[in-house]
């Protein structure tokens, strides 16, 4: 059997997004936590950590993960229109997951669960920032 190996490219962009993803989740995720702690609902605390993450994510995948070469970072208001093409469905399915689990199960298993969800999101961004976005 033959091995499998990834495009070195891809390789190379999906480590670094996955480090990026790990700093945004870092920032996104604590902001729901200090904010749903003093008392904010679950739906305003998720999109606030949600823009957090979002524009520092957006930054950082356009100057690293993203940056090509010849080019450089891959920023500016069309890749940014195209990153809320993204983000704004992303953020509704989060919002409505983390809700979901929030009414059913508590604040502090919603805090748990956060980071599942948004690993599972992550997945689906990676290929369209890839393909869509940041191309």
């Amino acid at each position: 059997m033959g091995s499998f190996s990834l495009p070195p490219q891809l390789f190379k962009q999906g480590s670094i997004f996955i480090v990026v993803g790990g700093v945004q989740l870092l920032l996104d995720w604590s902001v729901f936590v200090a904010l749903s702690a003093l008392g904010l609902d679950a739906l305003p605390a998720n999109l606030a950590g949600r823009v957090a993450g979002a524009i520092l994510g957006f930054w950082l995948n356009g100057r690293y993960t993203f940056a090509s070469r010849e080019d450089g970072a891959r920023l500016g208001w069309s890749r940014f229109a195209r990153f809320l093409a993204v983000w704004i469905p992303a953020t509704v399915l989060s919002t409505w997951m983390i809700l979901l689990v929030e009414q059913r199960l508590g604040l502090q298993l919603a805090w748990l669960a956060k980071p599942l969800v948004e690993g599972v999101l992550a997945v689906l961004t990676f290929a369209a920032s890839r393909y869509v976005i940041y191309r």
